[in-house]
């Protein structure tokens, strides 16, 4: 069996897109960069449709490394709803996870808004494994 639909689901295009964690208990999301800067906002809400969307101060742990490969390097920092990569020259993508035990009860969507790059979602933990084809949307 595939990784995609057993161990996680992925949205390759995922800044600013509500994802949730409904059926699983985590999304990783992994950035890459090539403007010197990359600045991650979390929030969290009830539904895809964001509307009563609030910050997610729970940024605490994030990874930074070259995006051709390389070390990753873990960053720690008081509790925050983003986390920028602040002109870094030899890192250029950043990895940093949510869990859904981090969410407010009722709240079970994350986004991740980068002002710059790429944004990938990782879906990780599933509640159910399945196909892909049968993987529940990450918007729903």
């Amino acid at each position: 069996m595939l990784g995609l639909g057993r161990v996680f689901n992925v949205v390759p295009v995922a800044s600013g897109v509500p994802i949730s964690l409904k059926n699983a208990k985590a999304v990783t999301f992994v950035s890459f960069e090539d403007d010197g800067s990359t600045i991650h906002t979390l929030t969290q809400s009830s539904s895809a449709a964001a509307a009563d969307e609030v910050t997610l101060a729970c940024i605490t742990v994030i990874h930074k490394g070259p995006g051709v490969g390389g070390t990753w390097t873990k960053v720690t920092q008081a509790a925050a709803a983003t986390y920028d990569l602040a002109d870094d020259t030899t890192n250029d993508a950043v990895c940093l996870t949510v869990y859904a035990s981090q969410l407010t009860p009722g709240l079970d969507y994350v986004e991740d808004t980068v002002d710059g790059g790429i944004l990938m979602a990782f879906v990780h933990d599933l509640d159910v494994e399945c196909a892909p084809a049968n993987l529940t949307s990450t918007l729903a």
